[in-house]
């Protein structure tokens, strides 16, 4: 699995000043981040640097090397999307809706988390993520490594090996999302150490969900599907424009997760 191996506790570090240092600096959940960086750290130096850039702002997964996604620790770094936890329904929706799938493609992949989660509940599966960020596709190659997997540079199904065009199963797109006028209102965390790519969608939020909706029916097989994270206000439209592109078309909710996964079958 494309892992970050848990380290020995840190020695000589003092659990309860860490956690003090990381609650005066606003982290809610002071203590588990404490206990996340102890169990990274190598030495107690080490863990208090990290405690240090954690209380400057630094996103805990940046600080840590590695962000938790369905079951697997998955690495990233500085200036990569970190992927979110409510992301892993959209791999259960694929999952469920292709279970037998055996080419999936990872678009606008970040670390390439969705594609690492694939592969490894898809055994066997050629798995292959593209992102237009070169870092982002570094951090993707590190994921995949491990399946075998591939990632490409460039901008959505250009970088991708003309040899899959009508193969995909399982074609996943967590693209940018948020209204560009909103970018400045996110939390610092990702407004300040994730790249605007990866976050600002338009001026309404779709203008990457329309791109890859209308290109998608070239690339998946008879009966793949394509599925895309949107927010709720948005999912109408971003349904429509999956219908446009001649997908069958449905969003599905996890009000666990405030997860809306619009999905489109060819």
């Amino acid at each position: 699995m494309a892992t970050v191996p848990a380290s020995p506790a840190a020695p000589l570090a003092d659990p309860s000043s860490l956690t003090a240092t990381l609650r005066a600096a606003g982290c809610v959940f002071a203590e588990d981040e404490a206990s996340l960086i102890l169990a990274t750290a190598r030495t107690a130096e080490e863990a208090t640097a990290m405690v240090r850039a954690r209380a400057s702002g630094l996103p805990l997964e940046h600080v840590l090397g590695w962000a938790e996604f369905h079951g697997l620790r998955i690495t990233v770094g500085p200036g990569v999307f970190v992927p979110r936890r409510r992301t892993e329904f959209l791999v259960d929706q694929a999952l469920a809706r292709a279970p037998g799938a055996r080419v999936v493609v990872d678009l606008c992949c970040g670390s390439g988390a969705l594609g690492a989660a694939l592969a490894v509940a898809l055994d066997g599966a050629e798995v292959h993520a593209a992102d237009i960020d070169p870092a982002a596709v570094r951090c993707a190659r590190r994921n995949l490594a491990a399946h075998g997997g591939h990632a490409h540079t460039g901008d959505l199904y250009a970088a991708l090996p003309a040899g899959l065009r009508g193969r995909i199963g399982i074609l996943t797109a967590n693209v940018p999302y948020v209204p560009t006028a909103e970018v400045p209102l996110l939390p610092a965390e990702a407004r300040d150490h994730e790249p605007a790519v990866a976050l600002d969608g338009g001026p309404d939020g779709l203008d990457v969900l329309r791109r890859v909706a209308a290109g998608a029916a070239e690339w998946l097989a008879p009966g793949g599907c394509l599925l895309s994270e949107t927010s709720a206000r948005q999912a109408p439209a971003a349904t429509a424009a999956f219908r446009q592109a001649g997908l069958a078309a449905h969003v599905a909710v996890s009000h666990e997760w405030d997860a809306h996964v619009v999905i489109g079958t060819r």
